[in-house]
């Protein structure tokens, strides 16, 4: 079994930072991607971020400039560093990572998702 937990979420002021960071564990041979998604009330899911084995990273248009992603693959944690926020950032914010187990294959797991609000 492979479990993906999320930490950081938070209240924060418009303009202010927050940094996620996402941890999974369990039994697998690798993790090839890992990011992270967002759903805002009333709204559908989209992709925020993603970063391969190599580092390659990918960014929503919404969120290029303001955030970074980035992995310790001696951790399998990735972390997602938030600037400048802004309302429209306020979402429950979902980590995944794509994994490869020798019985299943490759498989994506999908943490509880952690609060992110921004207020002032």
């Amino acid at each position: 079994q492979v479990r993906v937990v999320e930490s950081g979420g938070d209240l924060v002021q418009p303009g202010g930072s927050l940094r996620l960071s996402c941890a999974a564990s369990g039994r697998f041979v690798s993790i090839n991607d890992m990011g992270w998604h967002r759903q805002a009330p009333g709204k559908q899911r989209e992709m925020v971020a993603r970063i391969d084995s190599g580092s390659y990273t990918n960014y929503a248009d919404a969120v290029q400039g303001r955030f970074t992603i980035s992995r310790d693959n001696a951790k399998n944690t990735v972390y997602l560093q938030m600037n400048s926020l802004e309302p429209e950032d306020t979402a429950v914010y979902y980590c995944y990572a794509r994994v490869f187990e020798l019985v299943f294959g490759t498989r994506d797991y999908w943490g509880q998702g952690t609060q992110v609000t921004v207020s002032s």
